[in-house]
Parts: C-alpha cells; structure tokens; sequence
C-alpha cells in the first residue's frame, strides 16, 4: 500500500499496513513550525515526552506532565495536515491501572485531536494495551530501552546483550503485539535481536538505536537537525548541522544591533504623504 500521495490525515491502521510495504518514516515534533515542515515527509509524528529535556532542559522525561503533552500535541495538530500524529503518555499517568491510562489518553485524545497515544512497557502493560485498543484508543508501544525508567535501569544503555535481557526484551514484545498495538518502537536494543523481533511480529517496528531491518525508523528531530552537536548518540546521523549556523545568524544579528546597523530604514513604518 502506498500512502505518500493520499490527502486526508493518515491513521494508525495506514500505518500498520505498511508493514512488509515499505520502511516507515517517523519523527518527533513539539511545536507548529516543525510539525509543518516534517508534514510532508512522514507517516507518524510523535509528540514524544523527550520535550521535556529537548524543550525544557529537564535531566530526564519523568518531569514530565500531561498538560504538557496536551499543550504540545495542540501545537503539533495544528502544524500537520497529513502525518499520523501520536503523543506519549507521560511517566504516572498510566502505570497504576488501566482506567487510569485509559482516562489519561481519552483525555489526551480529546484536547489534542491526536490519533493515538504511545505507552512504554512490555508484557506488565499489555492487559492496559489490550484495554485501550478495544476502546478505540490505538497503542504505539515500547519496548528496549524505556526513558522512563532511567531511575530503575541505571541510565542509558543500550539493552539485549546478556540471554536474560534478551528473552525479556523478546517477551515484552510478543506481549504487546498480541495485546493489539498498531506498532513497535523498539530503543537501544542490539541489533540482532531487534532484527528478529521484526520478523516475529505481527506489527511494525519502529526503531531507534535498533536495527536497519526493523519495519520504519524514528529519531528525535533536534538530534537529527543538529541543533545539539555537543550530543550525538551512536544511533543518531545529523542530516543538517543547524547549530553552528544559528549560532552564526545570531552573533551576526547581535552584531547588526550594536553597530546600528539593523533596523535599517527599510525595515521601519513611515507615514506617508
């Protein structure tokens, strides 16, 4: 099936049959401008709850609110007119049950007009998985690596490489196809593994950190624009390298103030007559 050239909105389902068509092309955005300029491009944008270090500064994503992924998910909206567009459930907005991740997404679904909203967690959130997706709220999944829970995991580290985190990873996958996600991100995972988890299940893949042969791929578009060239993860490839450049413009701006050189008189109101 190819989606590129359809006019309306694409929805989880377009998403979903692209598995086994074609590689799917995901980014994250937070605000209008970029949302507007990944439109054209992307099957899925992914208002990622990564805003909070990307936008906020914050050390982690558990800082995170969900009046914060609303606020950001409007912005995004109103940005695309094409791309699937999917927000994160924030850190203890779903985790102590599944009416509480269902009352935070209908919410989320509600106020952002977003398609569907992401949940990392394997096989202990499949049973709230399961019970979204039957109530017409689609799940984007996660598995891998979990920013989540950097205060349990001991950091940021790339996941699968002893048998048990294997099997484990391997599971909570298996766990969340079968409950009913529409798709898989698979984070910091060996390749290897995320490789033959593609071919194990049914959804598609979606990697970051992961494999060339998961089913589409996904990187938040600061790193990808690098506008943060002092951090470049393994997995990340800069396609532009905005830093310096913005750096550039604005001492050149800084630069055109002081010597009072901008404004010039082109750029002022005059009255006229």
């Amino acid at each position: 099936m190819s989606v590129q050239g359809t006019k309306r909105r694409l929805s989880p389902k377009d998403v979903r049959s692209l598995k086994g068509e074609r590689p799917i092309v995901s980014l994250t955005a937070y605000t209008t401008p970029i949302a507007k300029l990944l439109d054209p491009h992307v099957d899925f944008i992914l208002v990622g709850d990564s805003l909070g270090m990307v936008v906020y500064g914050l050390d982690s994503t558990v800082g995170v609110t969900v009046e914060m992924m609303i606020a950001h998910g409007q912005a995004v909206m109103r940005g695309s007119q094409r791309a699937c567009v999917v927000v994160d459930l924030p850190f203890g907005s779903y985790q102590e049950s599944k009416e509480q991740a269902f009352n935070t997404a209908a919410r989320i679904l509600k106020e952002t007009g977003c398609a569907a909203v992401k949940i990392e967690g394997g096989a202990e959130m499949a049973e709230t998985v399961a019970f979204l997706s039957s109530r017409g709220i689609p799940v984007l999944g996660h598995v891998g690596l979990m920013p989540q829970l950097v205060n349990t995991t001991g950091g940021y580290r790339s996941l699968g490489r002893s048998e048990a985190e294997q099997e484990k990873i391997r599971r909570d996958a298996v766990a969340i196809d079968e409950a009913g996600a529409f798709a898989i991100v698979i984070e910091g995972t060996v390749e290897p593994l995320a490789r033959e988890i593609s071919d194990l299940v049914q959804a598609p893949t979606i990697g970051i950190g992961a494999s060339p042969a998961c089913d589409g791929q996904i990187l938040v578009s600061d790193d990808m624009l690098g506008i943060f060239n002092d951090f470049k993860p393994r997995f990340v490839k800069h396609f532009a390298n905005l830093a310096p450049e913005i750096s550039a413009a604005v001492e050149a701006y800084a630069t055109d103030v002081k010597a009072r050189v901008f404004p010039g008189i082109e750029h002022t109101f005059q009255l006229k007559g």
